[in-house]
């Protein structure tokens, strides 16, 4: 038997309460005032506790490309950002296209124990776009959706029959809506930016186009549709449309996509390209606004680590991605809650509770479930040092950057994984 007692905390849910938190072997068995000991003490006056933060959209890079990101390194980054669970997206080498591969990927991280992972299978063998891949036998195996992220799937009967599919099996699918034929070679946002800079533009039209395709697609055969990424303001209104009609979509978007705007490429930084790009000061006011009013689901990371070679190049050499599992949650807070515009209730269901509503995995601040929690010092401001990430990846735009909100302790099933800012 082992307990965790977390005293005098300021419980994130509904709304703020502060109370004591009782773990006993792993499950959360009081919440409320605490009189006894404990094995561990956590003292968590003048900080606020959330269940923890769960990651949709990580990239976790192994098998395959290990110089980037491992299991190990990824799931521990995970931790350090305040995530007790993540998914994990199919590119890798090979790609988590069959069962074997998923199960190399929960051995591994069950093995390092820290972060939970949810391994999301490929929509297609190879992540090729043509033929659908064994969803039936990988979900066996435990992956907990299917996406060809970073290979959108262009041809649209595939995709019709990659929803259906996924349907019959209880299977998200989360789509990566882009038009190949339309974002072609681009490297940064279509705009007066990147023609200043000489780069070749990813036009808008790319991303929605395709968004449009998924939502249609899901009305007409009634399935659900998660979009992944979404960064432009026709894209946050045509989502808002869909769902006003009542169409089953969900979407996400990631920290960039708010707190920065295409300004940022002027000085060809490559550790700003991503994809979808960072687009426009409207676009990253109508991204707020679908974080304001719901149209947007849920704070993603699109966590895409790269080795210092990967981004040590031209612009238009260099590798799509951010790192972003260590930084998301001051960055969230920082640039939406500290500044009034949603408030930490809000932020909390972008990052915890609707993740795992359109995942399906259990898991609220409340008696009788899995003790996975993030604690979290509002009041502590501090400088983004990229050196200092456990991730691999040291790839963030957002270096040198003052923020606040600083994750202190994780527990995961009970155990104290991070402490005092430091992994256990």
């Amino acid at each position: 038997m082992s307990t965790v007692l977390i005293k005098n905390a300021t419980l994130v849910r509904d709304n703020l309460k502060e109370a004591d938190v009782f773990i006993k072997d792993g499950v959360i068995t009081k919440i409320g005032r605490v009189d006894r000991g404990a094995d561990t003490v956590i003292d968590g006056t003048g900080k606020h506790l959330f269940y923890g933060f769960f990651d949709m959209h990580t990239h976790l890079r192994e098998p395959g490309f290990e110089g980037k990101e491992t299991i190990a390194s990824g799931v521990r980054a995970a931790v350090k950002g305040g995530f007790t669970d993540i998914a994990c997206m199919p590119n890798t080498n090979p790609v988590n296209d069959n069962k074997v591969v998923t199960e190399y990927i929960l051995t591994h991280a069950e093995k390092e124990g820290y972060a939970h992972v949810y391994p999301v299978g490929a929509i297609t063998k190879g992540s090729l776009g043509t033929e659908l891949s064994e969803m039936a036998s990988m979900k066996a195996a435990g992956v907990t959706a299917v996406s060809d992220d970073g290979k959108p799937v262009s041809d649209g009967r595939v995709m019709r029959l990659a929803l259906e599919y996924a349907d019959s099996l209880g299977l998200k699918v989360l789509s990566h809506s882009e038009d190949k034929s339309l974002s072609g070679d681009g490297v940064a946002n279509e705009g007066l930016n990147s023609e200043i800079c000489g780069l070749k533009g990813i036009t808008r039209a790319a991303e929605e186009a395709a968004i449009a395709r998924e939502m249609i697609l899901s009305e007409t055969l009634s399935v659900p549709v998660h979009l992944c990424h979404v960064s432009t303001r026709g894209a946050v209104e045509l989502i808002r449309f869909f769902k006003k009609k009542g169409v089953r979509v969900t979407a996400e978007t990631c920290p960039h996509y708010f707190a920065l705007n295409d300004d940022c490429i002027v000085n060809l930084d490559t550790f700003t390209k991503v994809n979808p790009p960072i687009r426009t000061e409207d676009d990253r006011t109508a991204i707020i606004e679908g974080l304001m009013d719901g149209t947007i689901d849920v704070i993603a990371t699109d966590h895409a680590p790269h080795s210092a070679a990967d981004k040590n190049t031209t612009y238009e050499d260099a590798a799509f991605g951010i790192s972003g599992l260590e930084t998301a949650f001051a960055i969230s807070y920082t640039v939406l809650v500290k500044s009034g515009l949603i408030s930490l209730t809000d932020l909390n269901r972008l990052m915890s509770v609707r993740p795992r509503e359109i995942m399906e995995v259990s898991g609220r601040l409340r008696e009788g479930e899995k003790a996975n929690l993030t604690l979290v010092d509002l009041d502590a401001q501090y400088v983004v040092d990229s050196s200092k990430f456990v991730s691999k990846g040291k790839n963030t735009p957002f270096n040198g950057l003052t923020v606040s909100g600083k994750v202190t302790d994780v527990v995961v099933d009970g155990k104290v994984k991070l402490s005092d800012g430091q992994l256990v």
